[in-house]
């Protein structure tokens, strides 16, 4: 046994031939932190211990993990009765992740905590080297802290390993040699010594490598990171080496831009994401006051991709923010370049905070630079952010004029395809308006024009919409629904889930569910409406914009009021509610709204129920949201009708009559069939049983699918059981009409 044999590898591989060769039978092992490099070795390397992903969420799996293990176990030994408790299991597993499984540091860190508690050991871990010392009285001295065994390993190094380490440390993800060789090298460091300089801390454990497929790629772990990056500031070099690091991150994003705007979004979200910590740490230098500022502008203007293409919308507007306020300071200045930092600051305010005045002042700007410069790409984002806007103000008339013009256009200012997202958005606002037959007239132009190989794999990440093609189907499924097609808006509706799933981009992902959950909320298929919500409440909670976090919790509600769980829904409804006008998003609150009354109605609270009808009816009024207007009305008749008095029955029937005028008048026959179906049973409850199973069996016979629905199905029940009432009723009914 050769125990610990790196600082005299040299003798102890000598050593190892010479046994060999006396004595074929005898085998050595040897500890090292790099092979002997002698006939016959066989190299078993020791992993670090295994710690929870970071999306590990049952705090009791993550003692399956021997790294949480380990802290578990030494923590017990030194103080049994402060021993991390369940809840605070989640917070160890963070700290074994960020000391990389390393055994003695996990060590160290459990006696610490046993001292400090988890969390202030949690909350120091950036100055691991001062916080974990104080290991075993008699262990090595290299074993006593963090430092000294970092210490041990590099002090062994040969030059030039130690300045190709510490340069390394520039790197806060993974990196290819490719990457190494431009910034590493230098006039005393050339190439050929950087690559064997990798290769031999390869061998040393100290750079770790993954392998994907023919491509190589290196990182160093946590803490060797923290403390080569020391070693480097120490050195004085580490200003020169940011700056290449920072210049080599621009031109990738540089590259990225033209070599793959045309690659499936899942390939190029996995070459952004290695990239993400990088940027930041490139970001973080350049407007430090010792960086570059001019350099942070254009990196942050390389980046836009990555950060829409990885839903990071918070950050990527802070990020902007600081680039355009730079950049503003600038005497000199450049417009055109602040024009496209301007349009990805629209979009991520928009994104991140909603339609907010910051929002509208930022694509406005956009939009009179692009005049100014004629630049016909930031005129269309700038159009498409301005529409955004308005729409998610309520401001219909003011959407439809915007999207008017993007559509209309002339072909010198726009290119075909482009002129489709403007019809793609005159279809969304003209289903808000109510005009569904000219807003599925403009939807499926746009779907029946789009080329075979535009599909949601390929999107127009955040030049103005994440997929044109994903987005019209987005805005035709609630308009098949509403039309009578519930059939085909329920493939659709799971085909655009399926596909949303497939890109690996979470806000796309978002849209695609809430666009499907109402309508399968609608058809009665809860168990699907319940996977769908579940999955929009977990992941916009982390990439979607508060308002379509809103717009969930409210699916959420309506779905337990489905389910006869009332209270608890009415709840969800009033808080969904209280969120959206926090955030400013008007667009769909009569919806809500509506949805909110009939949970009331449910209740028995029938006079919340009719405030709350007043309230939609007021929104609807001021933004001119009339699509779902023919449902309100038949929700205030049926709460009407639960009053009971003879007066509030005259007006459900009123109520009803004026929302099957609605329905025809819009053509959705969805709602036609939902207000016959209300109309009938008062009509049935007075006795008047031929008007109501003429009413209901007009209504029914205009769909050709969707027999299976709950709707379909509530009405030919009561069709049923109006055909089977006595005949001396329905006689009567008849001479009466």
């Amino acid at each position: 046994m050769l125990d610990t044999c790196e600082h005299v590898i040299a003798d102890a591989s000598a050593l190892a031939e010479a046994v060999l060769r006396a004595g074929p039978a005898v085998c050595i092992i040897a500890t090292s932190r790099e092979p002997l490099r002698v006939e016959g070795e066989w190299i078993y390397p020791v992993p670090p211990l295994a710690v929870p992903p970071s999306a590990t969420g049952d705090q009791y799996d993550t003692q399956q993990y021997g790294a949480v293990r380990l802290f578990v176990d030494r923590a017990r030994a030194l103080s049994p009765q402060s021993a991390p408790e369940l809840r605070k299991l989640s917070m160890v597993a963070a700290i074994c992740r960020r000391l990389d499984g390393m055994p003695l540091a996990i060590e160290l860190a459990a006696s610490r905590a046993v001292v400090l508690g988890v969390e202030e050991v949690a909350a120091r871990l950036d100055d691991r080297f001062r916080l974990l010392t104080g290991g075993r009285r008699l262990a090595l001295p290299r074993h006593q802290t963090l430092r000294a065994t970092l210490d041990w390993s590099y002090e062994l190094l040969p030059e030039p390993e130690p300045t190709v380490l510490r340069r390394l440390a520039v790197f806060a993800g993974v990196f290819t040699l490719a990457a190494a060789r431009e910034v590493v090298a230098s006039i005393e460091l050339p190439v050929p010594e950087v690559i064997e300089g990798v290769a031999n801390l390869v061998a040393k454990s100290l750079v770790a490598t993954d392998i994907e497929g023919s491509i190589v790629r290196y990182r160093l772990l946590d803490t060797t990171r923290a403390y080569a990056r020391e070693k480097l500031i120490a050195s004085g070099e580490f200003e020169i080496v940011a700056r290449r690091h920072a210049e080599f991150v621009r031109d990738f994003f540089g590259r990225l831009e033209s070599e793959q705007a045309e690659r499936p979004m899942p390939e190029r979200l996995a070459d952004y994401g290695r990239e993400i910590n990088d940027v930041r740490a490139a970001l973080d230098w350049a407007f430090s006051p010792d960086g570059d500022a001019a350099l942070g502008v254009a990196l942050t203007a390389a980046s836009e991709r990555l950060w829409f293409g990885l839903s990071l919308m918070d950050e990527c507007r802070r990020r902007f923010e600081t680039a355009l306020s730079s950049l503003r300071q600038d005497t000199i200045g450049d417009t055109s370049l602040e024009m496209r930092l301007s349009a990805a600051l629209g979009a991520a305010l928009y994104y991140a905070k909603g339609p907010c005045p910051e929002a509208r002042a930022a694509w406005t700007n956009v939009l009179a630079m692009a005049e100014r410069l004629d630049d016909a790409e930031h005129r269309l984002r700038a159009l498409w952010g301005l529409w955004s806007d308005h729409a998610g103000n309520g401001e219909l008339r003011g959407a439809l004029t915007v999207a008017q013009r993007l559509a209309s256009l002339p072909p010198d200012r726009a290119r075909p395809t482009d002129l489709l997202v403007g019809q793609r958005l005159l279809g969304s606002t003209l289903h808000f308006l109510g005009d569904l037959s000219n807003a599925r007239r403009h939807l499926e132009h746009v779907l029946g024009r789009s080329p075979a190989s535009i599909s949601p794999l390929r999107p127009d990440t955040n030049r103005f919409e994440w997929s044109r093609q994903a987005s019209a189907r987005g805005s035709l499924i609630p308009v098949l629904w509403l039309q009578g097609f519930p059939d085909q808006a329920m493939a659709m509706a799971r085909a655009y889930v399926e596909d949303a799933y497939t890109t690996g981009h979470q806000v796309s992902l978002c849209w695609a569910l809430y666009a499907a959950c109402p309508v399968a909320l609608a058809v009665g298929d809860l168990a699907t409406a319940e996977r769908f919500v579940t999955t929009l409440r977990e992941r916009s909670s982390r990439h979607a914009p508060g308002f379509l976090q809103a717009l969930a919790h409210g699916l959420l509600g309506e779905l337990s009021i489905k389910r006869g769980e009332v209270d608890g829904g009415v709840q969800r409804l009033r808080s969904a509610l209280d969120e959206l006008r926090a955030s400013g998003f008007v667009l769909r609150r009569p919806a809500l709204l509506g949805a909110l009354a009939e949970g009331l109605a449910a209740a028995g609270r029938v006079a919340e129920g009719l405030q709350a009808i007043k309230e939609a009816f007021t929104q609807c009024e001021r933004s001119e949201e009339l699509w779902n207007v023919a449902e309100l009305l038949r929700i205030e008749g049926e709460l009407l009708r639960l009053e009971g008095t003879r007066e509030a029955i005259a007006a459900a029937e009123d109520r009803f009559l004026q929302a099957l005028g609605w329905a025809r008048r819009q053509e959705a026959s969805s709602w036609e069939l939902r207000c016959a179906t209300g109309l009938a049973r008062l009509l049935n409850d007075q006795q008047r049983i031929g008007e109501a199973h003429r009413l209901l069996s007009a209504a029914y016979d205009r769909f050709t699918e969707g027999f299976e629905t709950a709707d379909l199905k509530a009405a030919k029940a009561l069709l049923d059981a109006l055909a089977d009432a006595p005949d001396r009723q329905r006689v009567t009914d008849g001479c009466r009409s």
